[in-house]
């Protein structure tokens, strides 16, 4: 769906640009006439720049309104992979690997990540009651903000992580929970360095929630 909506743009713009240097060509000749020669003149000196500039201007225009090269983007596909297991008598080991796949045509150099192990249950009513409340009620919030049991931020050097394209790359971090924990959201947020912005949000994140059922 999205190969044909890029096409029916590049179409369109296609078409937007040659009626809009047909317009302009027509435009020039309706001005010149024999006995207005200087007008004839500069219209015909101007026509090739008047033409190059609409071509430019359409080609910005699709490339902004159609996104003809958003494929030059980085992008990063994340999947979670989460053990845990018993370690002493009341502690779990939680272990989490993100699996960042290059599903971009550009490599992906990764600089600032970060690996959060948030509380799900147990949680009483009245928490989850004053969550609710502050997303959907108050607005205090986008999303509900669960209890924070551990967070990593990981930061590289330039150069040091970069992965190509159809390539994949593996992080692991380990966590240390107690035994009261019985579910918990695992989320992972890796910054994207080339975006314009220095927004937190420029980059790819993913949530998961893990299920710390013990085997008998």
């Amino acid at each position: 769906m999205l190969c044909r909506v890029r096409w029916w743009g590049i179409l369109v713009s296609v078409v937007l640009l040659v009626f809009l240097v047909l317009a302009v060509a027509s435009l020039f000749r309706g001005w010149t006439s024999p006995s207005n020669p200087e007008v004839s003149f500069l219209s015909g000196d101007l026509l090739p720049f008047v033409t190059v500039a609409a071509i430019a201007i359409g080609g910005i225009v699709a490339i902004f309104k159609f996104q003809l090269f958003r494929d030059s983007a980085p992008h990063l596909t994340i999947s979670h992979a989460i053990s845990h297991r018993l370690v002493g008598e009341s502690y779990l080991h939680i272990a989490v690997t993100a699996n960042l796949h290059n599903s971009s045509k550009v490599k992906v150099e990764l600089r600032r990540a970060l690996f959060r192990v948030q509380q799900l249950v147990p949680a009483s009513d009245d928490e989850v009651q004053r969550l609710y409340s502050q997303v959907f009620f108050e607005r205090q919030a986008e999303n509900l903000q669960w209890p924070v049991l551990e967070e990593v931020e990981i930061n590289w050097p330039q150069y040091a992580l970069i992965i190509e394209p159809g390539e994949s790359h593996f992080e692991t971090y380990e966590f240390i929970a107690s035994t009261s924990i019985k579910s918990v959201i695992v989320y992972t947020y890796f910054h994207n360095p080339s975006y314009p912005s220095s927004s937190d949000n420029s980059g790819w994140g993913r949530a998961t929630v893990h299920d710390m059922i013990m085997k008998d």
